[in-house]
This record gives structure tokens, sequence and C-alpha cells, in this order.
């Protein structure tokens, strides 16, 4: 069994040794399965190279900065050669058992998902996101996952890019380059007519600061346009979930627009999105109270 392994990097200085060493310190490789490791740098500025050179770990790099993972990700994908592969990021640090446990069901879904544990750098406080079962693990039929993830439910199987361990038949499934870091449509048709399982169990931690691409203003720009647009494909095939999904990503960026502070946007988005009680509540708290909201909840991750 090999196992390949697609790490993006990009000005990576502060995280990169911390991420190999949890890649390469897996338990089992070459006892259970090899370990592949590709990665790809997206022409860093600050000493990424340098470490990647002390860590004696060959890398490819992009032509010019891309401005996102998705260029490096695509060319991950046409250099992997294992019968498995994920994704990694550069905040991801996986925990020893990562590969090991996920292998453990290949043998009840091509698809292999996991918990995580988000570590906020900024607070030093950790939370778990992970499904409960008493087996263990819990096997979502065809579809279940496609129509969850399409319409941004937060019920349903857990399928952060990290997590995720993929047969190789997969690997025809590309990252859109066009703005470089958006990977809704990619989710979409990884588990579009598919069945998936999910492990119970947290099997990697996200590094979470205030710089990470996900909090990023152009980020969520680019993904609020992009995800529309690729949603568009599967309008008259789901029509009742399409519409559910079209107010869902209005409601993230207005939730967006409220964690930092504007106000007036966030209002904007919050009238297109979902008529929920959570919608409704920021909406009105969007003029009075929004401090109060944001030093209590986690409003937006």
């Amino acid at each position: 069994m090999k196992i390949s392994v697609i790490l993006t990097l990009y000005n990576s200085e502060k995280s990169v040794e911390r991420t190999i060493k949890s890649i390469l310190g897996q338990e089992g490789i070459m006892e259970s399965f090899e370990l592949e490791l590709i990665v790809i740098d997206d022409c860093s500025t600050d000493r990424t190279r340098e470490l990647l050179r002390q860590l004696q770990v060959p890398y490819y790099s992009t032509k010019s900065n891309s401005g996102g993972p998705n260029k490096g990700r695509n060319i991950g994908l046409g250099l992997a050669s294992g019968d498995y592969y994920c994704i990694v990021d550069h905040d991801d640090e996986w925990k020893p058992n990562r590969i090991l446990t996920a292998l453990s069901y290949i043998d009840k879904s091509d698809i292999i998902s996991s918990g995580h544990t988000t570590y906020y750098t900024a607070k030093n406080k950790s939370i778990e996101n992970v499904s409960r079962s008493i087996s263990g693990y819990i096997f979502h039929p065809e579809n279940e996952t496609f129509l969850a993830r399409m319409m941004k439910s937060n019920d349903g199987q857990k399928t952060y890019l990290g997590s995720l361990l993929l047969h190789n038949k997969y690997k025809s499934i590309l990252f859109e380059e066009h703005f470089g870091v958006v990977d809704y449509d990619w989710i979409l048709r990884i588990f579009h007519h598919q069945t998936a399982l999910e492990v119970c169990e947290s099997l990697y931690i996200r590094h979470l600061d205030e710089k990470n691409l996900s909090r990023s203003s152009t980020y969520r720009k680019k993904d609020f346009y992009y995800s529309l647009y690729a949603l568009e494909d599967y309008q008259n095939e789901y029509p009742r979930e399409y519409k559910i999904a079209y107010k869902r990503i209005h409601g993230s960026r207005a939730r967006y627009y409220y964690t930092i502070n504007n106000m007036k946007k966030a209002r904007f988005y919050f009238i297109q999105a979902e008529r929920s009680w959570k919608n409704i509540a920021y909406l009105f708290t969007s003029f009075l109270g929004y401090k109060w909201v944001l030093n209590r909840f986690r409003v937006f991750e």
C-alpha cells in the first residue's frame, strides 16, 4: 500500500517543520504502508525553502506565485503515484496514528474522513470537532455528504480537506485555478453520487490564527463568488437544495462581515440569507450588542 501526501507551502517558515515531522513520523511507515511526500512551494519569500533543505525534503516549485494552494495541489495530483492520497495544508499537524487509523477502514469506502482538533493560537485554546458513534465510525450513503456540503450544512460528515484519505481513482478531479484558493466545487465533485465513511476520532490539528487564508478578506470574496458559480451546475438536478445553498452562502458571507465589524455589509447579506433564528439574532445585534456576541460565541470559523 502506497500513500501519497501532497503538501502545499507558501511562506510557511513558522509551521513547515512541525507539519513535515508530523507526516514523516507516522506510525506504520514501511511496515504497513509506503509514504510518498510531495511538497510544492508557491515561490515563498521567507525561509521556507531553506528549512526544507535543512530537513532534507525535496520539493517542487510553481513557476511564479499563484496566489493560493490550488495550483500546487494540482501539480501534486499529477505527480502522486500512491494507491491513496491526502492533501495537507501548511498549518496542519497530523497525529501519529493519522494514516494507520484511516487505512483500517478502506474496505468500507474509497473516501475516508475524520474529525479534527482546531487550535486557536492567539487564545491558546483547543476545540475538538468530532462526530460520535458507538462503532467508532459513521457510514454515509450515496449523496448524503454531497447534499450536506452543497447546502453548507453544519451537520453530517466532517469533510475538512486535511481529514480526507482518497482512493487514487479521484486524482483526475482537480482544483480550480482561476482564483486558486476555493475548494467548494472540488468537494462537491468528489462526493457527488459517492458513499463515504467518517472516522469518529480527531486525527489531526488545524492551527488557526488571524493570518490563516480562510480569514483573508480577499479569500472570502473569491470563495463567495466562485461558490455561487459552482453551485449553478447543480441547480436543475437539485432545485430545492440549490435554493438552500444559495441562502447559506450569503449567510456565511454575512457572518464574516459581522466578525470583522463591518455591520453595514453584514446586514446586506443577512437579508438575503436563511431566515434562521441565529441569522435573525445576528441581524438585530448588528445594530446593538455585537461586541457581547463576538466575545462569547464563535460566529465564524
